[in-house]
């Protein structure tokens, strides 16, 4: 069967890789747009501890994050060794005992159902200083060892790379879907038409374009996230564990001293400027956390937009009046946890085998009511 993809980010990428395992004939083709999340995206493989009490959206995270390793393992053995994935572990920080007592009573309870979590160790200040230095000293932390980071854009390439070894064609275009008789069976770009068994819409915030020629208005949105890297010089940060502070941002890092701040939530149009209240606003509140930043190297600020879809629940199956066109999106700020996995169930359906997943748990027409 032939599967034309459209939207080439983690999970559209994850797809391709999967299909092309199977003996697929896979294309695929996007049109490089800036802004793209994925390869603006530093992730945190990290989500057990999620406030949030929607257990679609936890089975999507919980299996992503445990997925994780035999995907890399599968990769290293295909010779991509620059995967930007490392088991680095995590430190939730907290600034009093009774807080961290109140996570560290949440994280026995998971790990019953989670074991992936790994070893869970309540860290006084002095130690968890030991594991971050950069961080004040009044911070005390629940240590998670089976937390992981990963460079989204280089585990991204990695997925592509490994696709086109097993046979997937890659198209840099700006693809429309070729629809005949009431009926898509393709796509048509700057190079000219190509037709298919199966179109495959991975393409993120960019997919309410793709789809009005169907008479479908997606409800999906899009945030803006700007990610601060900044450089730590003649400083080995890379095992150094991504740190949760006690607000919506987090801190991670990589080799060479590069330390990433992420992420900002902003509304409005696209716009991948880089702006100064967005890297004050990042800037502001890790320094309070990490005053040891205060002398690190400005490299960049990356921008990317995140997808969403209504409730914030992510959407996968098949379109309703075009079973033949296969839809997912809305991954939001846990794409890069949940995109590889998610990947892997799309490609299951495009083929038929029997998914983890239940469809009616993310159900593609409430993209579009």
């Amino acid at each position: 069967m032939k599967h034309i993809i459209i939207g080439a980010g983690i999970l559209g990428s994850s797809t391709a890789y999967h299909l092309a395992q199977k003996g697929e004939e896979v294309i695929i083709i996007d049109r490089g747009e800036p802004g793209q999340a994925t390869n603006a995206g530093a992730g945190i493989i990290c989500p057990w501890l999620t406030n949030r009490s929607n257990q679609a959206w936890y089975k999507l995270v919980m299996e992503g994050a445990r997925y994780y390793p035999d995907l890399i393992r599968d990769l290293e053995l295909q010779g991509e060794t620059d995967t930007g994935y490392a088991q680095v572990g995590a430190i939730n920080i907290f600034d009093t005992k009774e807080k961290l007592e109140k996570k560290m009573n949440i994280a026995e309870q998971r790990v019953k159902q989670t074991p992936e979590m790994g070893r869970l160790t309540p860290l006084n200040p002095s130690q968890t200083r030991e594991m971050f230095p950069v961080l004040a000293e009044n911070y005390r932390a629940l240590h998670i060892s089976g937390g992981a980071r990963v460079n989204g854009a280089s585990v991204n390439r990695s997925l592509l790379r490994a696709a086109e070894r097993h046979g997937a064609q890659m198209i840099q275009g700006d693809a429309r879907l070729l629809i005949r008789n009431g009926e898509v069976n393709g796509v048509s770009y700057e190079g000219g038409e190509i037709f298919s068994d199966q179109v495959i819409i991975t393409n993120g915030a960019w997919s309410r374009e793709l789809l009005a020629p169907l008479g479908l208005k997606a409800r999906v949105s899009f945030e803006k996230a700007q990610i601060v890297h900044l450089q730590l010089p003649n400083t080995n940060t890379s095992h150094w564990p991504v740190v949760l502070p006690p607000f919506n941002h987090y801190m991670l890092t990589f080799k060479d001293g590069r330390v990433v701040i992420g992420a900002t939530k902003e509304k409005g149009k696209m716009d991948v400027r880089v702006t100064p209240g967005g890297v004050h606003q990042l800037l502001d509140k890790a320094l309070r956390v990490a005053p040891g930043l205060e002398k690190a190297g400005y490299i960049e600020t990356r921008v990317g937009y995140r997808p969403f879809t209504p409730g914030s629940l992510p959407v996968l199956g098949r379109l309703p009046e075009f079973t033949n066109v296969l839809f997912a999106n809305g991954l939001g700020a846990s794409g890069l946890t949940s995109g590889p996995f998610v990947g892997s169930e799309l490609a299951k359906l495009a083929v038929e085998e029997r998914m983890t997943l239940n469809l009616d748990d993310y159900p593609v027409d409430k993209a579009f009511k």
